[in-house]
């Protein structure tokens, strides 16, 4: 597991009674969901406020969790999310969720990548992206 000290952003979510299955823990679908609002947010703080959609120039191209323990109803999560390497055109994330009571739930990252959605193909990162990244995680080789 990754030290809980490298990671400067966490968002907490609540656990919500639809996000159970029927074994009455957190389905596993939902795990991804709730890195995809930590993304969303960690995006938001740190890279860029969130552009109209047609704007958007990011693409999810992978995703990997594993799945440490379950996360049950009622009570909220805390998903810890950092920038862990920056390529040319993409990046990854990297995440831990992590439950009221101090569990590791799962740890997971992520393959961002820059992307045209006009044109359908990849495009470099974007220099301003790029430093705002640099400048919130200083220990990652740019």
């Amino acid at each position: 597991m990754s030290d809980l000290a490298q990671f400067k952003k966490a968002y907490p979510i609540e656990v919500r009674f639809g996000d159970l299955d029927a074994m009455g823990h957190v389905n596993n679908a939902k795990f991804l969901t709730y890195l995809e609002q930590a993304r969303i947010n960690y995006y938001r703080d740190v890279i860029d406020d969130l552009p109209a959609f047609e704007n958007f120039q990011l693409i999810l191209a992978r995703v990997e969790c594993d799945f440490r323990a379950p996360i049950h109803y009622p009570g909220t999560v805390q998903v810890y999310v950092r920038t862990s390497r920056l390529g040319s055109k993409s990046f990854d994330l990297e995440y831990i969720i992590m439950t009221d009571e101090g569990v590791v739930a799962a740890e997971a990252v992520t393959v961002l990548v820059c992307y045209d959605y006009q044109r359908g193909h990849s495009i470099p990162m974007p220099d301003d992206w790029r430093a705002r990244v640099l400048q919130f995680e200083p220990g990652l080789n740019g």
